[in-house]
């Protein structure tokens, strides 16, 4: 974000003096952001998007291979899963930099937080465990043992519990943080990757890589429900629309599936994507990006439409709830 110009700039003024009146202020009341965090796995940094102006305003070097993010607005952080080097990141959202490095298992994918930002939900991709992170002081205060190559991670908001996919074991695993255990498990469809937690309809999505599916579970009897059916390799999931429209990225059909999240009846396939993962929603925008073709296409959240498209790093994934908002 930049700084507010000066309304005069008075001749006695040394330039260390002048240097020194504008960064005060603009420290100290910073303007809010709502921006984007894109993880680019090939350029290994964070392209950081105000999704008021849609303009690109920082790149944010990180660790090797970042895909796996969150934004944790109350704690004004973001965190990334630096696959490459075994880390996580942490992103000041006032400042636009890294802040704190710690370790991350031996292969850090999905990423999310508790609501209030205290807890985050590391899995560890190649160590085959959850690891939970008190965010504050950046200890592990759990790791749990999961299935083969477990993937994405949904937290419950009160950070308790933490819904995992368990991709080749074709199922989905729920954690309980306090007895550091897996307390139920769920089959789904053929290698379910991310997971998107719908509280309002007691819902959990698991995307079903091999099968081009969505399993819908009721998060209350801990059943599938329903199954939906997308394009090839679903990748990403948000809800947007005021949570009336389920999106789902297809990689290899280079789609964005849209269903009525109440009725889960399908209403539209967009195209015109480049390899489609990491998707996430705000207010009346969706943001895809585009792994293949290095940029960001923010749609129109009721209809689909598309708006604009900017510019990333090289290979963007986005695996996570990348957008959040700093205070002021």
């Amino acid at each position: 974000m930049g700084q507010p110009a000066p309304r005069c700039k008075p001749r006695a003024l040394t330039a260390a003096a002048l240097s020194l009146l504008l960064a005060g202020p603009a420290a100290a009341a910073s303007p809010a952001c709502t921006c984007a965090y894109i993880t680019n796995q090939g350029s290994h940094d964070v392209t950081v998007i105000d999704v008021d102006t849609l303009r690109v305003v920082a790149t944010v070097p990180v660790g090797q291979a970042p895909a796996g993010v969150v934004a944790a607005s109350r704690r004004g952080e973001v965190f990334v899963a630096n696959a490459g080097d075994h880390s996580v990141s942490v992103i000041d959202m006032q400042r636009q930099q890294v802040s704190a490095t710690f370790p991350g298992g031996q292969g850090g994918v999905g990423l999310d937080a508790s609501a209030d930002g205290r807890r985050l939900f590391v899995v560890d991709w190649y160590g085959a465990a959850l690891q939970v992170v008190d965010s504050a002081s950046r200890q592990t205060i759990a790791r749990v043992p999961l299935g083969q190559a477990p993937a994405g991670v949904a937290a419950l908001p009160d950070g308790t519990m933490a819904w995992v996919a368990e991709r080749d074991d074709n199922r989905v695993a729920l954690v309980d943080v306090a007895r550091a255990e897996v307390v139920a498990r769920v089959p789904v469809g053929e290698h379910p990757f991310a997971l998107l937690l719908d509280t309002a309809r007691a819902r959990l999505y698991a995307l079903n890589v091999r099968s081009d599916s969505v399993s819908v579970i009721d998060t209350r009897t801990r059943t599938v429900v329903a199954t939906l059916p997308v394009g090839k390799a679903p990748y990403g999931a948000a809800l947007a629309d005021q949570g009336r429209r389920l999106y789902v990225t297809n990689q290899h059909d280079d789609t964005v599936s849209v269903y009525d999240a109440d009725t889960l009846q399908p209403l539209q396939t967009l195209t015109g994507f480049g390899y489609p993962e990491g998707i996430a929603a705000r207010g009346a925008q969706v943001v895809v990006v585009n792994w293949m073709d290095d940029n960001v296409q923010v749609l129109d959240a009721a209809s689909g439409r598309l708006i604009t498209t900017l510019a990333t790093g090289r290979n963007p994934r986005g695996f996570g709830a990348f957008i959040g908002t700093s205070a002021p």
